[in-house]
């Protein structure tokens, strides 16, 4: 078995929307995804997608993107972006997922080898307060992640966590947050997540990115030039 991520889809199959908008190696990306995803992904493989997964704004509209996510090979595990408009309540998302097709939500789940875990996570403070209203969402997104590396602590029995956010948890010259502080507390392996895009991608090296004992793995899909990433 293996584990594998790819963030940031942007998927849009059911109502297109012109990607190269964002730039030229956005045209038919998910074609580009799938081709790698089919050759590479075997059925007991595992795939996290850590956020910002389609463009719809009701879950209804989701679902064609949601169900031609599901029908790629392995092991599926979702996690909310903060694009994702169209993600309700967990029990309404697992209603419409297909077959091997997770999410994770103040959660955790028993991967064999390893735990699943996370949350998406948020901007953090970097020496100035955030606005009330990043601050009510921060806090929670704490409360999230505290919520799912519980549950992955009671599932472990001495396996290690690997974590998904959707935002980074931290930039190289800001390696401390809350989020990382968590993260070291309860002894996380490896962590993936995505967000970043555009020009910023070229100002970071976060992906191998080794900090406290941890290693960060940044997945957006265009860092990735549309290509999974193996994590273990």
């Amino acid at each position: 078995m293996q584990v594998h991520a790819i963030g940031d889809l942007h998927l849009s199959l059911g109502a297109p929307k012109a990607m190269d908008v964002f730039g030229p190696h956005w045209t038919n990306h998910f074609a580009r995804i799938r081709a790698d995803w089919e050759d590479r992904v075997g059925p007991d493989d595992i795939v996290l997608v850590p956020g910002d997964i389609s463009w719809a704004t009701r879950l209804e509209d989701a679902k064609v993107d949601l169900d031609a996510i599901g029908a790629l090979p392995g092991r599926k595990v979702l996690l909310r972006g903060n694009h994702d408009y169209w993600w309700s309540s967990p029990a309404k998302v697992r209603s419409v997922l297909t077959d091997g097709t997770e999410i994770i939500q103040n959660n955790a789940l028993d991967a064999g080898s390893m735990i699943i875990c996370g949350a998406r996570g948020w901007t953090f403070p970097m020496g100035k307060p955030l606005c009330d209203d990043d601050t009510k969402i921060f806090e929670r997104e704490k409360i999230r992640l505290r919520l799912s590396l519980d549950e992955a602590r009671r599932l472990a029995d001495g396996r290690p966590l690997l974590v998904m956010m959707h935002f980074p948890p931290l930039f190289e010259n800001w390696p401390r947050t809350d989020f990382t502080d968590l993260l070291e507390e309860y002894s996380v392996r490896d962590v993936v997540f995505g967000h970043l895009h555009g020009e910023i991608l070229q100002q970071v090296n976060l992906t191998d990115f080794v900090s406290r004992g941890i290693r960060y793995n940044l997945v957006s899909a265009d860092y990735l030039d549309f290509h999974l990433r193996t994590i273990c």
